[in-house]
C-alpha cells in the first residue's frame, strides 16, 4: 500500500516527508481495526509533527497524519463485539495518511456513512466545541474575536459563539471568506489584507472585546491580546504564523505582557486537545448531533480551486499542506483518497 513516511525532521513538510508506494498492509490486532481510509483531514500542525516537535524521543521514520474517515475492511475478533466488515468509522491517530490505518476499536468513533464533513469534527470542532466550553465562559451579549475564522477550526468557533447569543467578529485574509463568514453568521467580518484590524476594533468596539479565539500568533496575537476588554481572556489553539519558523514559534512582544494582563485583569489560556480527552468522545456526540440536524456547518475544501484542482491521492497532501500555509482554504482542508484495483487486499 502507499502511505506517507517522516524520513527527515523539518518544518518543510516535503523535505521531511516520503511517500512509500509499496509498504505491507498492517494487520490489525485483536481489538483492533483495520481501516481503509477514504479521507483524511489537513492540518496546520502536520509540519509541527514532521518537524518532532510534539515528541523529541520519536527518531524518523515514522507515520504522519492526524485524523481519517473511511471503512473496516477486516478486524480482530474482541473488536468484532462492536464493528462489522464495511462499517463507517472515523477516528484521530497519528498514520492517517496511508490507505490502510489500524485503530484500536477503542478509539474509532461509529458514523452513519462515509462522509468528510464528519471529518472536520474529529480535530477541528472538537478543538473549538471542548475550549469554547471548558476556557471561553461564553454568555448572552459577549463579544468574541475568532481570528483565522474561516479556517477549519475557525468556522465552528465562530457557529458555537453564535449558539450562545454572543457577538462575533471574525478576521479573514479575502472577501470571499468574509462572505462565508456572514453565511454562518458571523456578525463582523475584518479582512486583514484590506483593512487595518487594530483601528477597526479600536473604532467599533472601544470597550474591548471579551474572548478571544486565537489560532494566528505573532502580529495578530499582540494586537489581539491589546483588543481585550477588562477581564477579557484569550484562548490560544495555535500560532500558525510561526509554524514554518526553525523555532516553531512566531515572535511576540512578551515583555509588556504582565503589565497588560495586570491592567485589564486579563487572562490567557492555552489549549491542546490531548488534555482534554476526557471530554472528547461527549463534544464529539454532540457535534455530530448539531450536524445531523443541519445546526451546523461543517465546511470541507478540497482545493478545488487550487492551480492543481481537487485534492485527490496522497501525492497531493504536499499541495494540501502548501495550500494551507498560502492561507487559501475555506473550511477545513480534506483530501479524498479513491480506492484502487490495485490496493486491494
Amino acid at each position: 500500500m502507499k502511505k506517507l513516511v517522516v524520513t527527515k525532521l523539518s518544518q518543510n513538510f516535503r523535505e521531511a516527508v516520503t511517500l512509500r508506494q509499496d509498504s505491507p498492509v498492517p494487520l490489525p490486532g485483536d481489538g483492533d481495526l483495520l481501516v481503509r481510509n477514504r479521507f483524511v483531514g489537513i492540518n496546520a500542525s502536520d509540519i509541527n509533527y514532521s518537524a518532532g516537535r510534539y515528541d523529541a524521543s520519536v527518531k524518523p521514520p515514522f507515520d504522519i497524519g492526524f485524523e481519517g474517515v473511511g471503512d473496516v475492511v477486516a478486524l480482530g475478533l474482541s473488536a468484532s463485539a462492536d464493528y462489522t466488515v464495511g462499517q463507517a468509522v472515523a477516528y484521530v491517530k497519528a498514520g492517517s495518511f496511508a490507505e490502510y490505518t489500524v485503530v484500536p476499536a477503542k478509539q474509532a468513533v461509529p458514523l452513519p456513512s462515509v462522509k468528510p464533513e464528519f471529518l472536520t469534527l474529529m480535530v477541528s470542532g472538537a478543538t473549538a466545541y471542548i475550549s469554547l466550553k471548558e476556557l471561553g465562559e461564553l454568555s448572552e451579549g459577549k463579544k468574541v474575536l475568532v481570528t483565522a475564522a474561516a479556517g477549519g477550526t475557525g468556522q465552528f468557533a465562530v457557529q458555537l459563539a453564535k449558539k450562545a447569543k454572543c457577538h462575533v467578529i471574525g478576521t479573514c485574509s479575502s472577501d470571499e471568506k468574509g462572505g462565508f463568514l456572514k453565511s454562518i453568521g458571523c456578525d463582523h467580518t475584518i479582512n486583514y489584507k484590506t483593512e487595518n484590524v487594530e483601528s477597526v476594533l479600536r473604532k467599533d468596539y472601544p470597550e474591548g472585546v471579551d474572548v478571544v479565539y486565537e489560532s494566528v500568533g505573532g502580529k495578530m496575537f499582540d494586537l489581539a491580546l491589546n483588543s481585550l476588554a477588562t477581564k477579557g481572556h484569550l484562548i490560544v489553539i495555535g500560532f500558525i504564523a510561526g509554524y514554518q519558523n526553525p523555532t516553531g514559534l512566531p515572535p511576540i512582544k512578551a515583555e509588556l505582557l504582565p503589565a497588560k494582563l495586570l491592567k485589564k485583569s486579563a487572562s490567557i489560556r492555552g489549549f491542546f486537545l490531548n488534555h482534554y480527552l476526557s471530554e472528547y468522545k461527549m463534544a464529539l456526540k454532540h457535534l455530530l448531533k448539531m450536524y445531523e440536524r443541519g445546526d451546523l456547518v461543517c465546511e470541507v475544501d478540497f482545493g478545488d480551486v487550487s492551480p492543481e484542482g481537487k485534492f485527490t491521492g496522497l501525492e497531493s497532501v504536499f499541495r494540501a499542506v502548501d495550500y494551507m500555509y498560502m492561507g487559501k482554504n475555506i473550511g477545513k482542508i480534506v483530501v479524498e483518497l479513491p480506492h484502487s484495483v490495485n490496493s486491494k487486499l
